[in-house]
């Protein structure tokens, strides 16, 4: 059987996700994955990020990064989503992206791929849970399999103890609060799990 093919996708501004994302790609390699870390279209006026320091030194940092198509959904047998909340919700960029993506939808590609996500915010109750809910909803239209980390390693508990997907809060100078590195590459690992059952099961 070939390795399962995992696409990390996120969308990052002040780099918090754009991190989580590549503690997925690490926990998914270790569990034999494929993996690539795409990032979503960025959708904000250029005027708009000059003038934040933070989301300038993202788009700098990622500016290597190739965005995420619907080509490499199709070529994944599971996502990781990333993406932090806004106003209990997905980011635009993120939305946009899943919104175009009615093409792969409506022929079936999007069945039965194994998904998982992860999300960050300013604020313990600033709509973590909310914001993988709103994602997973999509998620079940696509027929996905969702996957959510539940309360299956320890390192859940110590990242906070999101059951729905690792959460972080990220305090005024953009640090994150809790541990969740150990529950990122949990979970990561766990969604490769769940796809390698997937994956035998189709064959």
């Amino acid at each position: 059987m070939t390795n399962v093919k995992l696409a990390v996708v996120f969308y990052s501004m002040g780099g918090t996700n754009y991190q989580l994302a590549k503690w997925a790609e690490e926990g998914a390699k270790e569990a034999g994955a494929e993996v690539k870390v795409l990032k979503v279209q960025e959708l904000a006026p250029d005027s708009v990020i000059q003038g934040n320091e933070g989301w300038k030194a993202t788009v700098e940092a990622t500016k290597n990064v190739p965005v995420a198509t619907s080509e490499d959904l199709e070529w994944a047998d599971a996502i990781i989503f990333s993406v932090p909340t806004r106003f209990g919700n997905i980011s635009s960029q993120m939305k946009q992206f899943l919104d175009i993506q009615g093409g792969l939808w409506a022929t079936g590609k999007t069945v039965n791929k194994v998904v998982s996500a992860m999300t960050s915010a300013q604020n313990p109750h600033g709509g973590q849970e909310a914001t993988l809910l709103s994602l997973y909803t999509s998620m079940m239209h696509w027929g996905a399999i969702i996957v959510p980390p539940g309360f299956t390693d320890p390192s859940v508990m110590v990242a906070g103890g999101n059951p729905y997907g690792t959460s972080v809060t990220v305090d005024q100078n953009g640090k994150m609060i809790e541990d969740v590195e150990g529950a990122v590459k949990h979970q990561a690992k766990r969604t490769v799990t769940v796809a390698e059952w997937v994956k035998k099961g189709h064959q």
